[in-house]
């Protein structure tokens, strides 16, 4: 056997599979399977497959996503770098496809880190309604939103935040809510055996005790007739079934909704937990288990909770908009209001400070009025930001302080503005929010995220520098190449592709450049690769110039 598992777990899992156990550790000789999902905010499946370099094997339960063969290493082809494919292990992809996504909804994904889970709940989306995705690890958020900026995810904030502080800001708010749950990672074994190693530092009791409290939480942020999909990585019943049982009985006004059959996933074990359970909660047996023996995937647990929609309207419910981001720049018109409140003069403020789309540089100055607490944008402390993101100078004071930091939020915003009127095609909807010399398009408006520690509060667009606006590399990765007036296509098969991905110079006539609008050469274009976006180079002379970030860069290893 290959993984050197821990002799209490086999012993318990001998105890509860009975007759399937010696096929569950003959699983263990196998290797992992690798998966890819393809990222349809940037490309559809069929799209995909026309020009995949792997040999491609559907997964039942995902339309998106795909086995690769054994061995292959998808993160080394120049399209992971395009954004359009999320390395994803197989089993990974099925609580996202049981929380029923539906275009235009405020989606919340708690425990979000890596953001494999995000970035399949933002293509569901498809750049409507809102995405907030969350980890309550800082150093773990870092990834978590370079995986949102690489797949080119224009409508999500990203927190560094306890549930609870999220629930006092977005009370009864979510359609959707995913809670990949914090757990002793048994399912993990085979793909990781440093997990195996770790067992009894991650023990299931500790475990519980988290769990618990995320799903408490979690009811407190959810809409009526919202649904949450719980899901674990581990076997141990007490983190499944248990915490289930335990939801419900809390939670009168939520049922569950039985796993549809077919595609291997297996039953509930409610008896797992107790004779008592099985009898009061038969329900359980409506969750489902992944098993490696069973599937062509490591070990998960899903249940699907469905609320009743019977919810009595609470006083501390306010009312607000979130504004859509749609893939072609468009604002939704008919913009979704969501169930959070009802005071008259807080709306008429929230109206004064709505953020028109866009257009050519033509548009209403936006606000940017977030507080933070500890560490926010980019990692960054917050302490040092006052109410509209400009650093604080203490030898100013009341109104000239104001005075002066508004004079530079317009100095800011107006280097923006002229550079989305010089090199770029569409409009972008939603609210223009300012940090400091950062400046981003949100979903939210400003104030929804105040007193939260925000590592983005939207699609980060680019920075002012001395008056002159720098575009994002997020911002590159999520154009198409018809919404930028330079673009330069590479192709994957070329060595040019790689070495742009590597941060190199690249010598590029100016005939290949594709012009829109009357533009000129000379200046910013996006860097495609065999037509999808990949980052900026600055054109001059024939030669391109290399934008693309050092920590983004290409490497063999």
């Amino acid at each position: 056997m290959g993984v050197q598992l821990p002799t209490a777990f086999v012993k318990r899992m001998e105890q509860l599979l009975g007759d399937e156990f010696e096929a569950f550790m003959a699983a263990y000789d196998h290797t992992p399977h690798t998966g890819i999902r393809v990222n349809t905010l940037k490309i559809s499946v069929e799209a995909f497959k026309a020009i995949s370099p792997f040999e491609l094997r559907p997964i039942p339960w995902c339309d998106t996503g795909f086995y690769v063969p054994y061995g292959t290493k998808p993160g080394l082809h120049p399209y992971y770098h395009a954004g359009l494919y999320y390395v994803q292990e197989p089993s990974a992809m099925s609580p996202v496809e049981l929380l029923n996504v539906a275009q235009g909804e405020a989606v919340l994904d708690l425990c979000a880190a890596p953001g494999g889970k995000s970035t399949q709940i933002a293509a569901k989306l498809q750049g409507s309604g809102l995405l907030v995705t969350n980890d309550i690890s800082a150093d773990r958020t870092k990834a978590l939103a370079k995986n949102v900026e690489l797949y080119g995810v224009r409508n999500a904030v990203v927190l560094n935040e306890s549930p609870d502080r999220i629930a006092d800001a977005f009370p009864h708010f979510f359609d959707k809510i995913l809670i990949d749950a914090p757990c002793s990672g048994e399912g993990m074994f085979r793909k990781d055996e440093d997990m195996a190693k770790q067992w009894e530092n991650h023990s299931v009791d500790k475990c519980v005790v988290m769990q618990r409290d995320i799903l408490r939480v979690a009811a407190s942020m959810l809409s009526d007739g919202g649904r949450i999909v719980y899901s674990t990585c581990t076997f141990a019943p007490e983190e499944n079934e248990g915490m289930i049982a335990e939801f419900l009985e809390a939670h009168p006004d939520f049922d569950v909704v039985p796993v549809p059959s077919g595609t291997g996933f297996a039953s509930g074990h409610p008896e797992w937990v107790s004779e008592a359970v099985a009898e009061a909660h038969p329900e359980l047996r409506g969750t489902a288990r992944l098993w490696p023996h069973l599937i062509e995937g490591e070990g998960h647990f899903i249940a699907v909770l469905q609320h009743q929609g019977s919810r009595t309207a609470t006083a501390d419910n306010q009312q607000g908009t979130v504004g859509s981001f749609e893939m072609d720049g468009s604002a939704d018109r008919d913009e979704r209001a969501l169930n959070i409140g009802s005071d008259r003069a807080r709306k008429k403020q929230r109206l004064s400070i709505q953020e028109a789309p866009m257009a050519n540089g033509q548009g209403r100055s936006a606000t940017g009025d977030h507080k933070r607490n500890g560490k926010g944008m980019h990692g960054k402390s917050s302490k040092g930001m006052n109410a509209r993101g400009f650093e604080n100078n203490k030898s100013r004071s009341g109104k000239d302080a104001a005075k002066r930091d508004g004079c530079e939020q317009l100095d800011v915003l107006e280097s923006y503005r002229s550079f989305v009127q010089e090199q770029l095609e569409d409009a972008f909807a939603g609210h223009t929010v300012v940090y400091g010399d950062r400046i981003y398009q949100s979903p939210l408006e400003s104030y929804r995220l105040d007193g939260l520690k925000v590592v983005r509060p939207g699609w980060f667009m680019g920075t002012d520098k001395n008056g002159r606006f720098v575009p994002s590399h997020p911002l590159a990765v999520a154009l198409r190449p018809s919404e930028a007036v330079r673009s330069i296509n590479l192709s994957s098969s070329d060595i040019e592709a790689i070495r742009y991905l590597k941060g190199e110079t690249l010598s590029i006539p100016g005939q290949r450049i594709a012009l829109r609008n009357e533009a000129q050469p000379k200046g910013y274009a996006l860097v495609c690769i065999d037509g999808y976006s990949a980052g900026w180079g600055k054109w001059q002379d024939g030669m391109l110039k290399n934008e693309y970030p050092a920590g983004w860069r290409w490497t063999s290893v």
